[in-house]
This record gives structure tokens, sequence and C-alpha cells, in this order.
């Protein structure tokens, strides 16, 4: 099988052509105002445009208001939706579109209690439980993924080149994601970071 990646965060023209370049299979676009990568609609729309054919584009919100998501829809036209926050399934699920629901990982928390009235989701995000929402670059304990679950998994929280591999080879995912890992600052990639990620995840799938 091969790992799917996702570069979450782009903010820049340029950052989204280079993840592209290197394989990514998805860019993520955030709608979080209090995210230092957080994106305007026309900002999202000119990423979009500038992918290649077959490189999605998934929109990243935590407990917005329905009218920012359907604003986003209009404009952007994502392929995808990512709820990282408290939202119910009536709430993800009301817009017809294929989502990912996230869900925060500790000591404590039941994943699949959590996640199983997501039923309908395209997939289940893990990521690491930390007082922010996405890119923060704190990993959390691997071992707390349950061994079997009804829908693919996204691992993301901390992932960097040098313990992607790892990460694969013990939960193995159905993606992966990342966002501080591949970055020179908070919401600019790194092409050399970018393409070196995507090597380890490569290696990791052979």
């Amino acid at each position: 099988m091969r790992t799917r990646i996702k570069i979450c965060g782009i903010t820049r023209v340029e950052d989204a052509r280079a993840a592209a370049q290197a394989g990514a299979d998805a860019i993520g676009l955030v709608f979080y105002p209090p995210s230092p990568r957080v994106l305007g609609l026309d900002q999202a729309r000119s990423l979009r445009d500038a992918l290649p054919p077959l490189v999605s584009t998934i929109a990243l919100f935590v407990n917005p208001p329905a009218e920012q998501v359907r604003a986003v829809l209009e404009r952007v036209r994502p392929a995808l939706l990512q709820f990282h926050g408290e939202e119910t399934p009536t709430f993800c699920e009301q817009f017809g579109v294929p989502y990912l629901k996230a869900c925060r990982v500790k000591p404590g928390v039941d994943l699949l209690e959590y996640l199983r009235p997501f039923s309908g989701a395209a997939g289940w995000l893990l990521d690491s439980h930390v007082e922010e929402y996405g890119g923060v670059g704190e990993s959390f304990d691997w071992s707390l993924v349950p061994a079997e679950c009804i829908r693919p998994l996204v691992l993301s929280g901390g992932l960097t080149r040098d313990n992607v591999g790892v990460a694969i080879r013990r939960v193995r995912p159905w993606a992966v994601d990342v966002s501080s890992g591949v970055e020179s600052s908070k919401g600019i990639k790194d092409a050399a970071r970018m393409a070196a990620f995507i090597a380890e995840v490569r290696n990791a799938d052979v």
C-alpha cells in the first residue's frame, strides 16, 4: 500500500507547487482565524488554482459557523472538508461533501467511542492533544491508536522526516498529515524539507 501524503497549512503559491512537485497527494488550507496559517477566500482560491491535476485541496475548520463552510465551498471548492473541533456528525454531514473528522489523542480518551458516531466520514484523523489546534510540532503516543478502525486513518501530530518512517511502520495509516515539520517558519514551507519528508514516506512503504 502507498501511504498518501497531505501537506497542511499552505499559504503561498510557490509552496503549493513545490508540495505537488515533490509528490504530495493533497494540500491543507486553513480557515481557522487564530491560526498563523489562516487564509482568505481569494488567497485560498489562488492556491487551489496553482495545483496541477490530481492534487487535492482540503479545507480545515475548527468549530466553524455553517455560513463560513458554505462560503469556502462556493468560492474555493475544496475536494474534502476537515473538521478539527467539537463538531457533531449532523453538522459535518450537512454540506454533502466528503470530510475528515479529527480527534486529538491523549491517554484516557477512547478513540473508537469518540469517532464511532462519525462513521460517515471519509476518514478519521488522529492528532496530538495540545492547547492550540494543529501545527505545533508535538507527537502523541502511537500505541494509543486502535488496532482496528472502520474508517481509513490519517496520522498527524509532530511528524517530521526523522520520525515519519517509524510512525508509518508502527501505525500503518492510510495517510500522513504534516505542517510544522516541513516549515522554515509558521506558514512558510521549505521545499527541501517537504521533499525529504515525502522521500521518507516512500521509503517506509517499501
